[in-house]
């Protein structure tokens, strides 16, 4: 593993590398993560080496920030990268940076994002039971923490806040703060709430400096998460490279999810070159050790990263959802484009292809389009999105 960056790692090339007979077109790969929780599939991808059944080395290069992410796979820095759902989305419509084409091969997770509150605002909550309520005793405009504009994290509390009766826009302030920067944030009463993986919402809880008001599952259950994102001319010069990628993630996801292998990744991603938090608080969260067993939170949807393949599937409809967000908070102008998007950015077909040579079943079209309900009520099945934007009441 790797702590920088250095040497372009797939600049855009002029011709093709497209190998005809299946053979790899590139071996070496320099995969980004942030650290969190969810990076998990990369950390177990390359410590038990599971890239090397598929004639792949990966280099695993911890990251600062989102930002840093988005900008060394746009300079060609990293191959691919553990990435928000949403910034992929924002890249490929240039919000907030350069546009450029990009590639969402397949969701890494599914769950394990958490809002979590000052302690004097979870104090305020307890008291007067709504949180324009608890947010008024401030006196002043609230401040609220995500990691990244277009991210999962800014979507999230977005729709938690409105689905509260905050409007995320004009009654609070939103900052962007990198996920390991979060707690000591919290901790130096610079921020009334946050929205981050885990597990810094845990730590800001062991730290006795904030508390979990809502799970992210609580918002959309079971929602997409982080996903494995390169450029799309990653996918095109690389195909073979890509499928050989994805099988290898493919297999971390299906270790991962067999529960005797979670004690073991909360143990390695405490290492301080990963995560560097506590191995406990780490466990925690992934619904292990003593305290996660006695004291389960029933709100708390567990994350997920194989599920018999069900996380895994790089569904349009679910990229359509983070559009439909952009809009409705006055990030993009209306458009009647959003699938078209969507099917340009996930490779469902490469996915399925590398799905079926790892013998994972993928869900048939109309599980995988399942109606789904929010935290307010309202209902989500992709099929009409100019619907389902101009039916909120809190929007831009």
């Amino acid at each position: 593993m790797n702590a920088s960056a250095s040497a372009p790692a797939s600049s855009p090339a002029s011709g093709p590398a497209t190998r005809h007979d299946g053979a790899l077109e590139k071996t070496h790969l320099r995969l980004g993560f942030v650290p969190l929780s969810d990076a998990a599939p990369l950390v177990a991808a390359k410590l038990l080496e599971f890239g090397h059944a598929h004639g792949l080395t990966l280099e695993l290069v911890r990251q600062p920030s989102w930002a840093a992410v988005r900008d060394r796979l746009l300079s060609g820095e990293l191959d691919a990268a553990h990435a928000l759902y949403g910034l992929v989305y924002g890249v490929q419509l240039g919000l907030g940076g350069p546009q450029t084409d990009m590639a969402v091969l397949m969701v890494l997770n599914r769950n394990g994002q958490a809002i979590t509150l000052s302690n004097r605002v979870a104090a305020a909550l307890d008291e007067h039971g709504s949180l324009p309520a608890a947010l008024a005793t401030l006196g002043r405009r609230p401040v609220f923490a995500q990691t990244f504009p277009t991210g999962t994290h800014a979507m999230w509390l977005y729709y938690w806040l409105a689905a509260h009766g905050v409007h995320p826009l004009s009654d609070v302030t939103s900052v962007v703060i990198p996920p390991p920067q979060m707690v000591p944030s919290l901790a130096d009463n610079e921020l009334d709430g946050l929205c981050v993986g885990e597990p810094w919402n845990a730590l800001a809880e062991a730290r006795g400096v904030g508390r979990t008001a809502a799970y992210t599952s609580e918002v959309w259950p079971d929602h997409p998460e982080k996903v494995l994102a390169s450029r799309r001319d990653f996918v095109e010069r690389y195909p073979n490279t890509a499928r050989a990628l994805v099988r290898t993630m493919l297999e971390a996801c299906r270790w991962l999810d067999e529960p005797p292998h979670r004690s073991d990744i909360a143990r390695w991603l405490a290492q301080p070159e990963l995560l560097g938090a506590p191995e406990a608080v780490i466990a925690r969260r992934f619904g292990i050790g003593d305290q996660a067993l006695q004291q389960p939170d029933a709100r708390r949807l567990p994350m997920r990263f194989f599920a018999e393949g069900r996380v895994n599937v790089p569904v349009p409809s679910d990229g359509v959802w983070f559009l439909t967000q952009y809009e409705r908070w006055g990030m993009i102008a209306p458009r009647d484009n959003y699938q078209a998007i969507a099917e340009a950015i996930n490779q469902t077909a490469l996915y399925e292809q590398a799905a079926a040579q790892m013998q994972v079943v993928v869900p048939s079209a109309a599980a995988l389009a399942a109606p789904q309900t929010f935290i307010d009520g309202r209902v989500w099945d992709g099929n009409d999105p100019r619907g389902y934007v101009d039916g909120f009441d809190v929007k831009a």
